[in-house]
């Protein structure tokens, strides 16, 4: 440069303000404002400094939070094929259930333990649909096919059973009805009906046809045990949307995911309330239930609707032990 114009040199660490070859060539206006300036470089830069000061012991404290022994098992279950985390699921239930056998003396408490989780599920949804006023991540067809089921069971309740069944089948449905009306109406426009691209008849047809075909066979009328089964089979798969619905946006947000995974515990819960009372009756509630392929066929749905959750609760898990809010599911979980 040449003698006559003014260079500006600033160094933030250490802090200089330096104008050569003479601050006169400034107006005296700008000169005023020297000291504020450097006193606010020197402020900026301590900040800076001590963020980043912060950021490093958060990183070592992250880092030292990895390898606890959870977060060990998590990632050594992640790196496992799917064949293998599949049979992991199989023995870790299997002993859950050993487990629940051994602590739980009356087996009809899992029922009541599986309501009350269902119960926790549905407040969770209230809570974000009242609280949060967005339905955004919520499946309309998996609430229409909860209904669905509900109100068939309440039927066959009525007819077949009318005992506390009947009044938490009821609780349940006016709520479900609630939750459609909320989505349906008042938060229409945070419904994702782009992403909710479930086919249902894809759940309703095959079940009504295996109904027919498997059914209680005891001495009721041949309608109510058709119904019966109906309830049962869409039961099973009625969280079908819902989960293609996550698989579609990929990520999940807290509320939804705490109500998806709360509803696999209840789940698990019921599958292992049902299982454990064959092992009590020594099959003789299957004998209870009718003959031919009805008995077995309530365990499997039993089973199926238990490990179609079981995928998505694993991540679950291992997003809440990673201290993730946000819960992103890789392809392939649906």
């Amino acid at each position: 440069m040449k003698q006559s114009e003014a260079s500006l040199n600033l160094t933030l660490l250490p802090v200089s303000i330096r104008f050569h070859p003479s601050e006169t060539l400034l107006p005296s206006s700008l000169r005023a404002l020297l000291p504020l300036a450097s006193h606010s470089f020197f402020f900026v830069s301590s900040k800076s400094v001590a963020v980043g000061e912060k950021g490093k012991e958060e990183s070592r404290a992250m880092g030292a939070g990895s390898k606890r022994p959870i977060n060990t098992v998590v990632g050594w279950v992640t790196r496992q094929p799917p064949k293998v985390r599949a049979c992991l699921c199989v023995v870790v239930s299997i002993a859950a259930l050993v487990f629940l056998g051994l602590v739980v003396h009356n087996h009809d408490n899992l029922f009541v333990a599986a309501e009350a989780a269902h119960a926790v599920g549905i407040s969770v949804l209230i809570y974000k649909l009242v609280k949060e006023r967005t339905c955004a991540g919520l499946s309309l067809k998996s609430q229409y096919l909860t209904a669905l089921f509900l109100a068939v069971r309440l039927y066959c309740s009525f007819i077949l059973e009318n005992d506390i069944h009947t009044v938490l089948d009821t609780a349940t449905l006016a709520t479900t009805l609630w939750v459609i009306y909320m989505i349906q109406y008042k938060l229409k426009s945070s419904y994702m009906e782009d992403k909710d691209n479930f086919a249902i008849y894809y759940v309703i047809v095959p079940s009504v046809l295996l109904a027919v075909v498997v059914h209680p066979s005891t001495t009721h009328f041949i309608f109510n045990r058709i119904f019966w089964a109906f309830c049962v089979y869409v039961e099973a798969v009625s969280v079908l949307p819902q989960l293609r619905l996550m698989q579609n946006t990929q990520i999940v947000e807290p509320f939804t995911a705490h109500y998806v995974f709360v509803l696999g515990v209840a789940r698990f819960l019921s599958c292992a309330h049902w299982v454990l009372k064959v092992v009590d009756t020594r099959g003789g509630l299957l004998t209870a239930m009718g003959h031919g392929l009805w008995p077995p066929m309530v365990l499997i749905a039993e089973i199926v609707q238990t490990f179609i959750l079981a995928d998505f609760c694993y991540y679950y898990v291992k997003s809440v032990f990673g201290g993730q809010l946000v819960l992103r599911l890789p392809s392939g979980v649906v």
